[in-house]
């Protein structure tokens, strides 16, 4: 893996490191999901410092060039992300449909005891 790379992910994860902590403190990000990009942060900062490990399990696992195994975990990482996050989103849509069937039912007994009244 050339120093370039290696660099530049580096620095990528430092800054998203930073940004996870930043948003935190403002509570735009819960620590549950900043834990996630974290630990994809440190993964990249573990891969760029033994870049060693890196070119043995891409050899090991078939890789033309290990730059290559890095893009797969990163897209491998980023997968995962999408998958849990639309699990999330199934849950909460959920939520938001049986709170408006109890907000229809709760206007319709209002008006049912209105007119019977």
């Amino acid at each position: 893996m050339s120093v370039t790379l290696r660099v530049i992910l580096i620095v990528c994860s430092i800054i998203s490191c930073i940004l996870c902590i930043k948003k935190i403190k403002q509570a735009k990000l819960k620590v549950e999901n900043a834990i996630v990009w974290m630990l994809g942060s440190f993964l990249l900062i573990f891969m760029s410092i033994f870049s060693g490990v890196v070119e043995w399990c891409a050899k090991g696992l078939g890789f033309e060039a290990p730059v290559n195994f890095v893009f797969v975990i990163i897209i491998a990482f980023l997968l995962i992300e999408v998958y849990l996050n639309n699990l999330k989103i199934t849950e909460l849509n959920e939520k938001i449909k049986d709170v408006s069937h109890h907000i229809a039912i709760k206007e319709y007994e209002t008006t049912q005891n209105k007119e019977n009244k």
